[in-house]
């Protein structure tokens, strides 16, 4: 009698064990989303010629930074939010990179605000935000609430 109670109850941990490791593969995908390089174009919400953008010029500097990746850039009229990805390695240095690359972001372009941020969340809302305009034809008006809305995100963070 108590072995089969006790076998019972090996099998059942046995099932309980193998069901909870096999989870769900969101996790594995989300994590590998972090790794993955997307390199999106830069969003224009102050709609000028491509050539006098700055959204480009900057994208370009912040992908000749070693330490990151991947980076989504928005400009507005007055601000312009990078977001970007550091390399695995580099996560212990991420506020030292995001000053660095802050100044030199401020001394090449000293007309622009700049919001930088190295948080995911922010390069996820800038990739939803490109997504939406291009997929699902937003207005300017909708485009630039999300855009102060991603700004007020960064502010809440900090």
């Amino acid at each position: 009698m108590i072995k089969n109670i006790v076998w019972l109850f090996m099998t059942a941990l046995f099932f309980l064990i193998v069901s909870g490791c096999s989870g769900n593969k969101d996790g594995e995908e989300a994590r590998l989303s972090l790794m993955n390089t997307t390199q999106p174009a830069p969003i224009e919400l102050n709609f000028q010629e491509k050539d006098k953008s700055v959204a480009y010029q900057v994208r370009e500097d912040v992908n000749k930074v070693d330490e990151i990746y991947d980076a989504a850039v928005i400009e507005g009229k007055k601000e312009i939010i990078v977001a970007y990805k550091v390399k695995h390695l580099q996560r212990f240095n991420m506020k030292k990179i995001e000053k660095k690359l802050q100044a030199q972001l401020k001394r090449k372009y000293p007309q622009k605000k700049f919001i930088v941020s190295s948080d995911y969340k922010i390069f996820l809302e800038a990739i939803r935000l490109k997504e939406a305009m291009e997929k699902e034809n937003i207005s300017t008006d909708e485009a630039k609430k999300r855009f102060k809305k991603i700004i007020n995100l960064e502010k809440e963070m900090t």
